[in-house]
């Protein structure tokens, strides 16, 4: 029951990781960043710039979001090219607003437009 590319539901335990990973600042940061870029991404570099971390400190979180399946790395060149997974992202939020909505009518709305 992973949702990765094959289009299935978050277990809790994926759900967990996702939110752990998205809980810390600067990972929040670079996801929110990744998801204004769109389809085409950001490389490393832009990123750095955009949010002001050194290279150690985003190398690292970049891999705690790359390992939760939050986002994806690909190699051009010498650049690396950094893509929020839109899938998995989808993923979550389904996950965060599911059988939780016969009372509220507004995220009911919500779970219609990403359902």
């Amino acid at each position: 029951m992973r949702q990765s590319s094959d289009g299935k539901a978050l277990t809790f335990e994926d759900a967990a990781r996702c939110l752990a990973e998205l809980g810390h600042l600067h990972r929040l940061q670079i996801f929110r960043v990744l998801i204004k870029a769109g389809e085409p991404g950001l490389p490393v570099g832009a990123i750095q710039q955009e949010l002001a971390i050194p290279k150690s400190t985003l190398a690292h979180h970049i891999a705690q979001l790359v390992a939760a399946g939050l986002m994806t790395q690909s190699r051009e060149g010498r650049i690396q090219r950094c893509r929020v997974d839109a899938v998995r992202g989808q993923a979550l939020l389904k996950f965060l607003v599911a059988d939780c909505c016969d009372g509220l009518p507004d995220l009911a709305e919500l779970q219609r437009q990403i359902s």
